[in-house]
C-alpha cells in the first residue's frame, strides 16, 4: 500500500503540468518573441522596407531664406518649373482684366515706332489682358526683380530678325522701369544694340542677323530677289557672341519671303554667278547646321546657355480662323479659341528642321516654343497701327486692310509672354 501512493502521484504529474511550470514556459516564449520582433523592427529600417517610405526619403527640407529674401519675398526664386517636364505649348489664353502690363509704349522709351500700337492710335486694349496658362504646369509670372537678379554680372544677347528685336525690346521694357535713370543706358548701332543695367553690371543686347548665317543683306535691306545667303559661314556674325552668358537665337520669317533662295559657299567675291538656288527648307537646314557646328565647337555649356526661339506665326489669311469675309488680321480683337489651331503662316517643315538639327547637337539647347501659343493671337499684331518707311500710316492707309502688318506684334503684348517663358527657363 505504501508504494501505491507514489506511483499514483507520478502518473498525475505526467498527465498535467503544474501552473508554475506553464507560467514559466509562457513567459519564456513571450520574451523570445519580443526579441524576435525587435530584430524584425531593426531590419525594417534597412533597405528591405525603405521603398515604402519614399515620400519621407525624397521630401525636401524647408529652405532657409536669407535676410534679403525675407525683406523682399518677390525676388525669392522658389518656383519649380522645368521646361523638360512641362509642355508649355499646350494650354489656353485666359482673359484677365486685372492683369496689367509692366510697361506701356508711352512709359518705355525704347520701343520702336513699328511696335507702338497704342501710341500709334490703336483704340482697343483687350489684347493686353490675356495670360497664357499651360495645361500641365503653372507658368510663373514674370518677376522683374528676379530677372535682374538672374542677370546680375551677366550678358544676355538676342540674335535674329525684327521679331527677335521685338522680344529684346519687350524684355528691356519689362525690367528697365525698376532701374534709376542714372543707373541704365542704351546704345543703338546699325546692327548691334546694348541696354546696360549699371547697378547690376548686366546687359541685354540685340544683334541683327535675320538668317543667323552671313548674307549680303545683313547691313542693308535688299529686295528678296537680290539676297544671297552664305549657308556655310557664321564667323563674321559670331564675333560678338563669345563670352555671352545667355545666347537667344531666332530665324524664320526672312526664310519665308519665297519658296527658294540664292545660296553661296565661299566668298561673295565669286560674283552673281557663284550662287546656287535651293528650296527654302534645304537652305534653312544647311544654315542651321552651320550655326550648330559653331555652337558645338565654340560654346562651353558650363558658362553659356543656348536658347532657340521657334517661329513666330503670321496671320495673313483670315479664312484660316473662319473669317471668310475678313482680310488678314485687320480689325481682329479676340484670340482664336480652337484648340491646336494652326494657320497657313506656320510652316511645319521648317519647324521640323529646327528640331532635327537641335537634337543632334552636343551642346544643350533650350527650345523656347512660342509658335503654338502665338498662333491663337490673331488680335495682337501691329496691324494698321504701325509705320512704313519710318512714317506712321495715314488715316487713309489705316482704312485699307491690305496695309495690316500681321507679322509683328504690339508692345506690350505677346512677346512679353515669350519672355515670361524664357525667364522661367533660365
Amino acid at each position: 500500500m505504501s508504494l501505491a501512493a507514489p506511483v499514483a502521484i507520478m502518473k498525475y504529474y505526467r498527465g498535467k503540468l503544474p501552473m508554475s511550470v506553464i507560467t514559466l514556459v509562457v513567459c519564456c516564449f513571450l520574451f523570445f518573441a519580443l526579441l524576435y520582433t525587435e530584430r524584425i523592427s531593426s531590419l525594417s529600417s534597412g533597405s528591405v522596407f525603405k521603398s515604402k517610405s519614399c515620400a519621407r526619403k525624397t521630401a525636401k527640407k524647408p529652405i532657409q531664406k536669407t535676410a534679403e529674401e525675407m525683406e523682399n519675398p518677390d525676388i525669392d526664386d522658389r518656383f519649380e518649373f522645368d521646361p523638360k517636364e512641362c509642355n508649355v505649348a499646350k494650354g489656353k489664353w485666359v482673359f484677365n482684366r486685372s492683369i496689367k502690363p509692366l510697361y506701356t509704349d508711352r512709359s518705355c522709351p525704347y520701343i520702336d515706332l513699328q511696335f507702338s500700337c497704342v501710341k500709334n492710335g490703336r483704340p482697343d486694349s483687350d489684347y493686353r489682358h490675356w495670360e497664357w496658362r499651360p495645361d500641365e504646369c503653372t507658368l510663373p509670372r514674370f518677376n522683374p526683380k528676379l530677372a535682374l537678379k538672374k542677370l546680375r554680372g551677366k550678358r544676355l544677347l538676342f540674335v535674329g530678325d525684327s521679331l527677335q528685336r521685338g522680344q529684346w525690346e519687350s524684355l528691356v521694357c519689362m525690367v528697365e522701369w525698376l532701374i534709376p535713370k542714372d543707373q541704365k543706358s542704351m546704345k543703338r548701332g546699325h546692327r548691334y544694340h546694348v541696354f546696360k543695367a549699371k547697378e547690376y553690371n548686366a546687359t541685354i543686347e540685340f544683334f541683327w542677323a535675320p538668317f543667323i548665317v552671313e548674307s549680303n543683306t545683313d547691313g542693308d535691306f535688299l529686295d528678296p530677289d537680290d539676297r544671297i545667303i552664305k549657308v556655310d559661314s557664321v564667323e563674321k556674325q559670331a564675333k560678338l557672341w563669345g563670352g555671352v552668358d545667355f545666347l537667344v537665337f531666332n530665324t524664320y520669317i526672312w526664310w519665308m519671303t519665297g519658296p527658294r533662295h540664292k545660296t553661296l559657299w565661299g566668298s561673295f567675291a565669286n560674283g552673281p554667278e557663284g550662287y546656287e538656288v535651293l528650296d527654302a527648307p534645304v537652305a534653312y537646314r544647311l544654315s542651321l547646321k552651320t550655326w550648330a557646328n559653331w555652337v558645338d565647337s565654340n560654346v562651353n555649356p558650363n558658362k553659356t546657355r543656348i536658347f532657340f526661339v521657334t517661329m513666330s506665326p503670321t496671320h495673313s489669311r483670315s479664312a484660316d480662323w473662319g473669317n471668310i469675309n475678313g482680310t488678314k488680321c485687320f480689325n481682329e480683337t479676340w484670340p482664336v479659341t480652337t484648340k491646336k489651331f494652326r494657320g497657313f503662316g506656320s510652316n511645319n517643315e521648317m519647324m521640323s528642321v529646327v528640331a532635327s538639327v537641335v537634337e543632334r547637337m552636343k551642346v544643350p539647347v533650350t527650345v523656347v516654343n512660342v509658335t503654338q501659343i502665338s498662333e491663337y493671337r490673331i488680335d495682337a499684331h501691329a496691324s494698321v497701327y504701325t509705320e512704313t518707311g519710318g512714317k506712321l500710316l495715314t488715316e487713309e492707309q489705316r482704312a485699307d486692310p491690305k496695309n495690316a502688318d500681321c507679322i509683328h506684334w504690339c508692345l506690350p503684348g505677346v512677346p512679353d509672354t515669350w519672355n515670361q517663358i524664357l525667364l522661367a527657363s533660365l
